[in-house]
């Protein structure tokens, strides 16, 4: 009995350490890259956004099963309200995040009361016609968001007035890193409630969940807001990093490679989405510094493998090792 017990109470408190764990590893990551490559930090601060971006969207696809590619919408609204309020009324970065959110969440819930009533090629083509009309009209309103050239000159000031942003790139790094955890956590918690195990459900079967009480609809709203202000704070980071924002946020290839990188890492596991970003960008980036016009083949020939080989993703490549292990006579 006592064995048992304390087999419980461990339990008990990995369970709780659990929602921690991928923070610290992502914390331990972080300052191992930066002190072995302190002079790619512009880089790899846009992994870091990346990776946000890709949380977010893991959220709808991985969880809730809402297949779109229209993502871009969320993350576009999110940089030019950071933009705009950097510009207008406050250059405080935590908020021009803030500003992002509500942003991101606000496009979210306008689209998705919508797009949510339907399904299949259908939603994927209304997600797409959101992004346009979007990108349309910050193309057309150049009084307001500049037009083509975007927002330009975009500044921020010293994180919490004491850290001001430098030309290396070490407090943006920081404060991405910090940012990241920050989501990282709250995605944890937020899959482990009973709101994401009923995501869960809805995405195994929304009939069946349905069947039994659940609001499908209200949820798949509800995670869609989440997980639309979580791309609007990605959208702001960008903005706040590079000083720019361009209606290329809106672009249709930005909500592409968002999808492909959730599936070279495995969509439905926080850290799929990790992993899958981390490894898209290094190859993406070293393919094309290879051979600037065809490294999209690169990114097509992995993609192959890893779903045929893979087809839950990289994340899976572990269980599938000591699957392979055990068959082994």
């Amino acid at each position: 009995m006592t064995n048992a017990t304390d087999q419980v109470s461990i339990r008990r408190k990995m369970g709780r350490l659990a929602p921690i764990l991928p923070a610290l590893i992502v914390s331990v990551a972080a300052a191992i890259a930066f002190i072995l490559f302190p002079y790619d930090l512009a880089f790899l601060t846009r992994i870091v956004i990346m990776m946000i971006f890709v949380l977010s969207f893991d959220l709808i696809l991985g969880y809730a099963g809402i297949a779109t590619l229209g993502h871009a919408a969320m993350y576009g609204c999110g940089a030019y309200a950071a933009g705009l309020v950097s510009l207008h009324l406050a250059s405080d970065p935590l908020i021009g995040l803030l500003a992002g959110a509500i942003a991101g969440a606000l496009i979210a819930w306008i689209s998705g009361c919508v797009l949510l009533r339907a399904q299949g090629v259908a939603l994927l083509m209304i997600s797409i016609a959101v992004t346009m009309v979007l990108q349309e009209t910050a193309s057309q309103a150049r009084w307001f968001t500049g037009g083509a050239d975007g927002l330009a000159g975009i500044t921020v000031s010293p994180l919490l007035g004491m850290y001001e942003f430098d030309f290396v790139g070490q407090v943006a790094f920081i404060y991405s890193v910090c940012i990241l955890i920050a989501v990282l956590i709250f995605c944890c918690i937020l899959a482990s409630s009973p709101f994401g195990l009923a995501l869960r459900g809805i995405e195994g079967s929304a009939s069946r969940m349905r069947a039994i009480g659940t609001p499908v609809y209200r949820r798949k709203v509800t995670i869609y807001v989440i997980a639309g202000a979580i791309a609007g704070i990605a959208g702001a980071l960008a903005a706040q990093v590079t000083g720019l924002v361009g209606i290329e946020v809106f672009n249709f290839s930005l909500s592409a490679d968002v999808m492909v990188m959730l599936i070279v890492g495995g969509a439905g596991r926080l850290y799929g989405a990790l992993i899958g970003t981390l490894v898209f960008m290094v190859v993406h980036h070293i393919a094309a510094g290879i051979d600037p016009f065809n490294w999209l083949f690169v990114i097509g020939f992995m993609l192959l493998i890893i779903v045929f080989a893979l087809p839950k993703g990289l994340v899976s490549l572990p269980d599938r090792l000591v699957a392979l292990l055990r068959r082994k006579p």
